[in-house]
């Protein structure tokens, strides 16, 4: 008859610690080959952004340039209606009956010829924020040629550098995923919360010279010895990494300060004799 399978939560505390160091091993692997990569990734990021934002000013700036050629060209038409206004208005001057007739003509002549000096000005303001708007856009393309260069080069070397971890990274993916099955949800939870919150990503550490190793405050004996017994989970009252003991972490301990203080002193007594 076969073997029931053991689940997760039915393993023996050590066993469970066991499988969660070397998850830890593994994933403080893949943090390493992403540390290769270094900013490389945040760059490609920023400037697939900066160019983006530049594409869209520059669309922008290209409307607004369509926009003012379009006004410029309706001033010209309105410049066009009054100068042939302005011709009517001339040949009916030589017609004049009377005092009013005339003055009533000279107004309208005088109106068209200042929508003509309104016309102009417009068009030399628009065609001043045409000129402006053209460096502007000139000026915004060559920003985005540079930025284009800049992101295929960042592109090139991050594509180098992820084709030469991929495999490993896919590798230890893999290991990671498989061991987690055999991690019990909740605990794989907790520590998967305390390492996003280390800033080194050490969610489990052993203890070191009687000190938590990842914020090295002291331990107390009491707590060294539940962590040594492995009948239960510990966590660092400082920094709630979860704790073990340097053998089960594949370590050999490390001697603490109050155990070679003696044998210093036992070794001067010897010399002493």
């Amino acid at each position: 008859m076969a073997k029931k399978k053991e689940s997760p939560s039915e393993m023996p505390v050590e066993e469970r610690l066991k499988n969660l160091y070397q998850l830890q091993t593994i994933l403080t692997e893949i943090d390493r080959i992403r540390t290769l990569r270094g900013e490389l990734p945040l760059e490609v990021e920023d400037l697939e952004d900066t160019i983006e934002g530049l594409k869209t000013r520059i669309s922008k700036t290209q409307a607004e340039i369509v926009e003012l050629r379009a006004k410029i060209a309706e001033m010209r038409g309105k410049i066009e209606t009054a100068n042939s206004q302005l011709a009517t208005y001339q040949q009916q001057m030589d017609n004049v009956r009377n005092n009013r007739e005339y003055d009533l003509l000279n107004k309208e002549i005088e109106f068209q010829n200042l929508e003509i000096e309104l016309c102009n000005k417009r068009i030399r303001e628009a065609q001043a924020q045409e000129a402006a708007k053209d460096e502007y856009m000139t000026k915004s393309k060559d920003d985005l040629e540079d930025r284009l260069q800049d992101l295929e080069i960042k592109k090139n070397e991050l594509d180098e550098i992820i084709a030469e971890t991929k495999a490993d990274e896919e590798k230890l993916r893999e290991k990671a995923k498989n061991l987690e099955v055999l991690i019990e949800p909740r605990l794989l939870q907790s520590f998967k919360r305390i390492r996003k919150n280390c800033r080194n990503g050490l969610g489990i550490v052993y203890v070191q010279r009687d000190a938590c190793g990842g914020c090295f405050a002291k331990i107390p004996p009491q707590r060294q010895l539940d962590v040594r017994m492995r009948k239960k989970v510990i966590v660092c009252e400082y920094c709630g990494r979860i704790l073990v003991d340097p053998e089960l972490a594949g370590v050999k301990p490390e001697t603490s300060a109050a155990e070679e203080k003696p044998k210093k002193r036992s070794r001067k007594k010897k010399e002493a004799e």
